[in-house]
């Protein structure tokens, strides 16, 4: 009886150090995402996220990823935006992304729960983190689509995670 109470406590004790370990792949860093008025994104409105890299945080590497929710009325399998970039030097970069967001065969490519589903698409390339230097960086999304205003768009933001 005693040998079984003893295995048991040692698999928890087991279960619950696995549980307490540091991941060994990235390390959230951050994430802020805006509201759509109403769930109507006109073109006029863009909406700007800034955030500031500590100098302790500049032998770092970082992916870059957008993140939208949606209703499952959305229309359409992708989503135009023009991404907006102003480093702390000053620099503004413009990158027009098409971003995936179904296919034919699998529907949403996101996770979702109800009819809502939230997607995080990587914009720095998949195999070369960036590396960022100490500063604010600001972020304003766009939303370049034909449709004006688009429909049934809920929230869209920036996420920043660590590459460990």
């Amino acid at each position: 009886m005693k040998k079984s109470i003893l295995h048991y406590t040692s698999f928890i004790l087991l279960f619950v150090s696995y549980l307490a370990l540091p991941s060994c792949g990235t390390i959230d860093v951050f994430e802020k995402n805006a509201t759509i008025p109403k769930q109507v994104w006109k073109s006029s409105y863009k909406p700007e996220i800034a955030f500031n890299i500590a100098p302790t945080d500049t032998t770092a590497r970082f992916n870059i990823y957008i993140v939208i929710r949606h209703t499952d009325a959305y229309r359409y399998k992708n989503i135009w935006l023009n991404i907006h970039t102003e480093s702390p030097g000053g620099v503004v970069q413009n990158q027009p992304l098409n971003l995936q967001l179904a296919t034919d065969n699998k529907g949403w490519l996101g996770s979702g729960m109800d009819d809502i589903f939230e997607h995080r698409i990587l914009i720095t390339p998949p195999h070369s983190p960036e590396r960022l230097s100490a500063g604010t960086y600001r972020f304003k999304l766009e939303n370049i689509m034909r449709e004006d205003p688009l429909l049934n768009v809920m929230n869209v933001g920036i996420r920043l995670e660590k590459v460990m």
